[in-house]
């Protein structure tokens, strides 16, 4: 069965790439999801396929 929330999708992206990252400070791990975050909203197509894998909707 699909996840069928999009954000849990769209949240475990960038936690996938943080697993192994040393943190040197508590403002470092806050500014790295941050930029990861930022990044990912200029890819569409990315954002797209996380409704997608839901089956809620069809893409055209």
């Amino acid at each position: 069965m699909p996840e069928l929330n999009p954000v849990e999708a769209a949240w475990a992206h960038p936690k996938r790439s943080l697993a192994n990252l040393a943190k040197r400070t508590v403002d470092q791990p806050a500014r790295i999801v941050k930029t990861r975050l930022k990044r990912m909203q200029y890819r569409p197509a990315l954002l797209a396929g996380f409704i997608a894998k839901t089956g809620l909707i069809q893409l055209p």
